[in-house]
């Protein structure tokens, strides 16, 4: 694992830094896979938590591997140890809907909701959710929903929220959400020549009510990344 520590806090900084009490929900995302937009998401959130000392939550939006919670546990003595599940909705909402519903044995369906946990990690201050896949039965499937409910209740229990949504060519997750995101770090390969992908999903992002805060170029396999402060041309 290569130590972002600097590069973190030089994104920290060119972000710029929110007010202290004051909730803000960053999302990272790439046009395509394989970018390692999960690591910098990762690395984020655990500066904003241990260096900047910010009560942060890491919300993995994808909900089929859960990648966020799965590194996490593999790696307990860079990250923390990670405690017991608890629920990830301070009011019961969620930020997608499980299709078909299942039936609960004393009538109505489950909630949205309880198919989601999220995880201290390392102390108080830094949490990390898994969506609890096997709890799906049959077809049921997860879809994001586009409401802000979710992300209004969560700004108020913590301050910074990043958000690991998958890259665009997988699914349309980062679009969905893009509204109800402050900022939006588009995550960028440095081995990879063609920028045309991440501008047209800059430019998606913006019909879709976003705000895209700029590109970080990452090298981590060759290389520290940096963080580029001015938007794609």
């Amino acid at each position: 694992m290569v130590d972002l520590n600097v590069e973190m806090a030089e994104l920290w900084g060119s972000l710029g830094a929110p007010a202290p009490g004051r909730a803000h929900v960053i999302q990272f995302v790439a046009a395509r896979r394989g970018e390692g937009t999960s690591t910098a998401a990762r690395e984020f959130a655990r500066f904003a938590a241990r260096r900047a000392g910010r009560k942060t939550w890491l919300i993995d939006v994808d909900l089929v591997t859960s990648p966020q919670y799965q590194a996490i546990a593999a790696d307990p003595e860079r990250y923390g140890q990670l405690g017991g599940g608890t629920p990830a909705s301070p009011d019961g909402s969620a930020f997608f809907t499980v299709q078909p519903p299942a039936p609960k044995p004393d009538g109505g369906v489950w909630p949205d909701a309880k198919y989601l946990t999220a995880h201290s990690v390392g102390g108080p201050r830094f949490w990390v959710t898994r969506f609890n896949r096997e709890a799906l039965r049959g077809r049921q499937k997860a879809h994001i929903l586009p409401g802000v409910e979710y992300w209004a209740a969560l700004r108020r229990h913590a301050e910074i929220i990043v958000v690991d949504s998958p890259s665009a060519d997988r699914s349309q997750a980062a679009l969905t959400l893009a509204q109800h995101m402050d900022q939006t770090v588009l995550v960028v390969s440095a081995q990879q020549p063609d920028v045309r992908p991440p501008g047209l999903l800059r430019d998606a992002l913006a019909s879709a009510g976003g705000r895209t805060a700029g590109v970080f170029f990452n090298q981590a396999s060759v290389q520290p990344p940096k963080f580029l402060k001015a938007i794609l041309p």
